[in-house]
């Protein structure tokens, strides 16, 4: 069975950053696409940015300039680094990544890392 993985979330002051990470595990799966989705409370989960495994990279408006996705298709990770955070940035980040396993292809999802900025 695939995991994804997260790590990096916490509390940071507006203007800072924060670097969050998220590692593939399992066994017998290829890695296409991966992304970076916000949910905050009482809003839709929103593309962040996406990374094809070419390492074509896709912004959303909000996060384009200060937010960078990179990918290591040899250890199965991605990484969303983040500068000049804005309260407005606050929202639980999901990793996703579409996988093709033994059983299936399909888009998998980590359980979530909580940014919260404050001003």
């Amino acid at each position: 069975q695939v995991q994804l993985v997260e790590s990096g979330g916490g509390l940071v002051q507006a203007g800072g950053s924060l670097r969050l990470s998220c590692a593939a595990s399992g066994n017998n799966f290829s890695i296409y696409a991966m992304g970076w989705y916000r949910q905050a409370p009482g809003k839709q989960r929103e593309l962040v940015a996406s990374i094809t495994r070419s390492d074509n990279a896709n912004y959303s408006d909000s996060v384009k300039g200060r937010f960078t996705i990179a990918r290591d298709n040899s250890k199965n990770t991605v990484s969303l680094q983040m500068t000049s955070l804005k309260p407005e940035d606050t929202a639980a980040y999901y990793c996703a990544a579409d996988l093709l396993t033994a059983r299936d292809y399909g888009r998998y999802w980590g359980q979530g890392t909580q940014v919260t900025v404050s001003s």
